[in-house]
């Protein structure tokens, strides 16, 4: 699991009229699926299928799931968890979904830092 300068992935983000925001959205599933040792969850490249074949449907699905598996990761590795699936729907629901992406990477970094030792 890798740890990513949000503010960074942002500017690419928009630098690049989305094309980094793919990337960052099949790298942040991958990465919460290894945190939560969820095997059954799909992977980012299926996740990012899906919602371009669902026209964005499943993207909002996709939201409130990471919320739960972000919150299951967190219980795994004995971190305070919050469940924030609500709201994630939420601003995926509103077109806000680089907000999300902004919000579970920041909860990923948590595992990174865990991982390597620099942040608790």
């Amino acid at each position: 699991m890798k740890e990513r300068n949000i503010g960074v992935a942002i500017i690419l983000t928009l630098v690049t009229c989305g094309i980094y925001g793919i990337y960052w959205f099949i790298a942040i599933t991958d990465d919460a699926r290894l945190a939560s040792g969820d095997t059954q969850a799909p992977s980012g490249g299926i996740a990012f299928l899906l919602t371009l074949v669902t026209c964005g449907i499943y993207g909002i699905y996709w939201a409130y799931k990471m919320g739960k598996t972000i919150m299951m990761a967190k219980q795994k590795a004995n971190l305070p968890a919050e469940d924030n699936s609500v709201l994630y729907l939420i601003l995926q629901f509103v077109g806000l979904g680089i907000i999300n992406y902004a919000l579970i990477q920041n909860e990923l970094n948590q595992f990174a830092g865990k991982e390597t030792g620099v942040r608790a």
